[in-house]
């Protein structure tokens, strides 16, 4: 039986990585996602310091969820959020 290479952490570029980090810190990224993550984590010390910032944010706040805040605040996300998807 032939054994695959091990994942380069070049096969990932940092965007791809940032994309992936809350479904890493999920569990949600399937074997092959997260050892290629992991990889990418072992070069790139800028996504492993960006993964210790989520970590320590997920740490201090815990779950936030949607009634947990107040409308105003709400349509800020939501604003937020359609803004940054649209790329502005």
């Amino acid at each position: 039986m032939r054994r695959r290479p091990a994942p380069s952490g070049h096969d990932m570029t940092c965007r791809q990585a940032v994309a992936l980090v809350t479904d890493y810190l999920d569990g949600a990224l399937t074997g092959e996602q997260a050892a290629r993550f992991r990889a990418h984590l072992a070069e790139c010390p800028h996504c492993t310091e960006h993964l210790a910032q989520i970590q320590a944010t997920v740490a201090a706040v815990g779950h936030v969820g949607a009634e947990d805040l107040d409308p105003p605040a709400w349509a800020d996300l939501i604003d937020l959020y359609r803004r940054w998807r649209a790329g502005t």
